[in-house]
């Protein structure tokens, strides 16, 4: 007898694959393929975690009001222009199952995060991937595909799995360009990890346009991964949207006070992005003398080439990485890179030291 039967587009769609977490034979492996921040979360946040244990019995604020007020008051936002979500790619989500569906077009980038054509596929509507230029979004590209069936523009910036972001300037040039029927999703979830001077997370113009929305996640820089907290600004249209579609007290309880603790402790953040560029700079020097192609990066990880034929390839050096311990990641998408998140010190050093091993020595 035929059970229940789900939309026929979801049967043949691939999974999110998240970074692996685990290699066989080694009892306690380095896991650098997802892009945590190994600098930790404020002192402050966990104190504030720890003091929400004897709430757990009580539902969460529904509505992240306070949470909302603190990020309004450290980013200077209106904080009735804000929501928050469990992570930004609920917000993500969120975006795509209100604004597209069959018939309808979301265009992204080649090489962009994966939840925007997983869960464009999972409402039934169709992506359109434009090549990268430069490793950055192209903003030519995305113009010529955008027709009257486009819905949503996913502009992850910087970009991850590349590292690469673009100046201001583009995305001004794209927004000019799109029609204001249009939704322009600037995925800004590695913001705080950026330090070249001509970047924007799109804050401004937020507040200058009706068809712009700018996410964020307390994921990356501020570590705070596993409470999954994120947050998104946007026009007053469409954050009504949003809270229409959200699932009430969608931020776990515990997650609320720790991210208000963490946004507020801008001195913990700014330490965390020094030492992020520090040792980004250090991978990017060291893997870069060996003659690997490593994208320049404005995020907690480098995207590092290897040669693509010969004993020297991404898949071998993966290999030689994991059976010593050390979980990078492997992309299908890019079968001749490897992303590799930014550790501790001695984990840096350490994936440096191995990849000089390999590439100086005779891979198996």
């Amino acid at each position: 007898m035929a059970g229940p039967k789900a939309h026929e587009w979801i049967a043949d769609m691939a999974p999110y694959v998240p970074g692996k977490a685990k290699v066989d034979g080694v009892s306690n492996p380095v896991k650098l393929s997802s892009n945590e921040c190994v600098y930790g979360a404020s002192p402050k946040a966990l104190k504030a975690f720890e003091a929400s244990v004897g709430d757990l019995l009580r539902y969460p604020e529904a509505d992240s009001a306070q949470l909302r007020r603190a990020i309004g008051d450290v980013y200077g936002l209106d904080v009735d222009r804000i929501v928050c979500g469990a992570g930004s790619d609920d917000i993500l989500t969120l975006l795509i199952h209100s604004y597209a569906g069959p018939g309808d077009e979301v265009i992204y980038s080649q090489y962009g995060f994966m939840v925007y054509p997983v869960q464009t596929k999972a409402v039934g509507a169709t992506g359109i991937a434009v090549p990268n230029k430069n490793w950055g979004a192209d903003i030519d590209g995305i113009l010529d595909a955008v027709t009257n069936k486009t819905k949503l523009v996913f502009i992850d910036n910087p970009n991850n799995p590349t590292g690469a972001y673009l100046p201001w300037s583009e995305i001004e040039r794209l927004h000019a360009g799109l029609p204001d029927s249009v939704l322009l999703v600037l995925d800004a979830a590695y913001a705080e990890c950026v330090t070249a001077a001509d970047y924007k997370a799109g804050e401004d113009l937020v507040e200058r346009a009706n068809n712009v929305i700018m996410t964020r996640t307390f994921s990356k820089m501020y570590a705070l991964a596993g409470l999954r907290v994120g947050w998104a600004y946007a026009t007053p249209g469409v954050i009504d949207i949003l809270n229409r579609v959200r699932m009430p007290f969608n931020v776990c309880l515990p997650g609320q006070p720790a991210a208000i603790a963490a946004v507020k402790d801008t001195d913990h953040l700014a330490a965390s992005v020094a030492f992020n560029k520090e040792w980004r700079d250090a991978l990017t020097a060291g893997l870069s003398a060996l003659g690997l192609d490593v994208v320049e990066s404005q995020t907690n990880f480098v995207l590092v080439g290897f040669p693509t034929d010969g004993p020297f390839d991404a898949a071998s050096a993966n290999t030689h990485l994991m059976k010593n311990g050390y979980i990078v990641r492997a992309l299908p998408s890019l079968p001749h890179h490897l992303r590799i998140s930014i550790g501790t010190a001695e984990q840096n050093r350490a994936v440096i030291a191995l990849l000089t091993e390999f590439m100086n020595g005779s891979p198996e």
